[in-house]
C-alpha cells in the first residue's frame, strides 16, 4: 500500500495538468470543426511560438498555405482575413501544447530537486512526460496526412491523436487518485463489479474512437435523422462492402457510432446495478451515479448534435462530455479497485447504510 505523503502542491500541479489537457482537447475540437487544422503547414517547435507580427509575415504564412491542396481545392476563394481566422485556432492549439510542456516539465524538475516525489511517482511522471511528447508528435503526423492530394486528415490518425490525449488524461487522473486515495488491500480479491468496470471503460473508449472516425470522415453531416437513417434502420451501404471499405465508409461509421452508444450505456447501467447490489465501502455508489448520469447526458447530446447537423457549439460540447465520461469511467475503475466488499453479516445490516 502506498502511503499518501505527497504534498498538496504536487496534487494541485497534476490537476492543473488535467485541466490544460482537457482545454487542449476542446480547442482541438474547435480547430477541427472550423476547418482550421491544416492552416499551419510547418512544425517549428521554437520559432512557431510567436504568430505573424506584421502584414508581411502574415502574407508569407498565407503563401505557404496556398501551396497545399486544401487551399487549392477547397479554400481557393479565401482572403487573408479568412486565413487569419483559421490560423489563430490552430495556433492557439499548438501554443497550448507548448504551455502544457512548460507547466509539466518545470514543476517536475523543481519537485525532483526538492526530493518531494516518491520513486514510484517519478517513474509515473516520466511516463506522463513521454506520453505528452508522443502526443505532440502524433498531432503533427495527423496534420501531415492532410497536407496531401486529399486535403483531409486521416480519420485513423485523428482517432489516434484523440486516444493519446485520453491516455494522457487517464494516466494523470489515475496518478492523482493514487495520491489522494491509496490502494487498500482486500482479502476477497477482485470483485465482479471491478472486472465489469474495465469492460465499461473499454466500451466508452471504443465509442469515442467511433466518434473520431465519424468526425474524421465528416459523416456527422449526413443522415441527420434519428432513430432512422433517412427512413431506414440499416442503410443499404452495407451490401457487398469489404472489411477494409467498412472502416472507410462514413455512413457505416455513423451507424456504428449511433448504436454502440447504447451498448456502452447498457454496460454503465449494468455496472451501476451491480454496485448498488453489493456492499461497497467508500464512494463507489456516488461514482457510478455520476457515471450513469454523464452517460445518459452524452447519448442525448449526441442525438441533438446529429439532428441539428453538428453546430460547432454542440460538437465541441459533445467532445468535452466524451472526455468527462472517459474520466468518470477511469475514476470508477480506480474506486472499485481500491475498496473491499463488506459482508452483510458484519457490522452493517443493509447496503443502503453505505450510501
Amino acid at each position: 500500500m502506498r502511503q499518501n505523503t505527497v504534498s498538496k502542491p504536487v496534487i494541485i500541479w497534476l490537476i492543473s495538468g488535467i485541466v490544460l489537457v482537457v482545454a487542449m482537447v476542446i480547442i482541438g475540437g474547435i480547430t477541427r470543426l472550423t476547418g482550421s487544422g491544416l492552416s499551419i503547414t510547418e512544425w517549428n517547435l521554437i520559432s512557431g511560438t510567436l504568430p505573424p507580427l506584421s502584414e508581411a509575415e502574415w502574407l508569407v504564412m498565407f503563401d505557404k498555405y496556398k501551396q497545399f491542396p486544401e487551399y487549392q481545392k477547397l479554400n481557393f476563394s479565401m482572403d487573408l482575413a479568412g486565413f487569419k481566422q483559421i490560423f489563430m485556432w490552430e495556433y492557439l492549439h499548438r501554443l497550448l501544447g507548448r504551455l502544457i510542456g512548460v507547466v509539466f516539465i518545470v514543476p517536475f524538475l523543481y519537485f525532483l530537486y526538492r526530493k518531494a516525489l516518491a520513486p514510484w511517482l517519478v517513474k509515473r511522471l516520466i511516463l506522463i512526460l513521454l506520453l505528452g511528447m508522443a502526443q505532440g508528435v502524433m498531432g503533427w503526423v495527423m496534420v501531415m496526412s492532410g497536407l496531401s492530394e486529399n486535403p483531409h486528415v486521416s480519420h485513423y490518425r485523428l482517432a489516434a491523436h484523440l486516444c493519446m490525449a485520453l491516455l494522457l488524461v487517464g494516466t494523470i487522473l489515475w496518478t492523482v487518485a493514487d495520491l489522494v486515495a491509496p490502494v487498500q488491500s482486500s482479502s476477497k480479491g477482485r470483485r465482479p463489479a471491478y472486472t465489469l468496470s474495465w469492460w465499461v471503460l473499454s466500451a466508452v473508449l471504443v465509442q469515442i474512437v467511433l466518434g473520431a472516425f465519424v468526425a474524421g470522415l465528416k459523416s456527422g453531416f449526413s443522415y441527420n435523422t434519428w432513430p432512422l437513417m433517412q427512413g431506414t434502420l440499416l442503410p443499404d451501404v452495407f451490401q457487398g462492402i469489404s472489411i477494409a471499405e467498412f472502416f472507410e465508409n462514413g455512413v457505416a461509421m455513423q451507424f456504428l457510432h449511433r448504436w454502440f452508444a447504447f451498448v456502452a450505456l447498457g454496460g454503465i447501467i449494468l455496472l451501476w446495478y451491480r454496485v448498488r447490489q453489493q456492499f461497497w465501502v467508500g464512494n463507489a455508489r456516488q461514482m457510478t451515479n455520476l457515471l450513469l448520469l454523464t452517460g445518459i447526458a452524452q447519448v442525448l447530446l449526441g442525438i441533438f448534435t446529429l439532428v441539428l447537423r453538428v453546430p460547432i457549439s454542440l460538437g465541441v460540447l459533445h467532445q468535452l462530455v466524451a472526455v468527462l465520461l472517459f474520466s468518470m469511467a477511469v475514476l470508477t475503475v480506480h474506486q472499485l479497485r481500491q475498496i473491499a466488499l463488506v459482508k452483510a453479516d458484519r457490522t452493517i445490516s443493509s447496503p443502503r447504510q453505505l450510501v
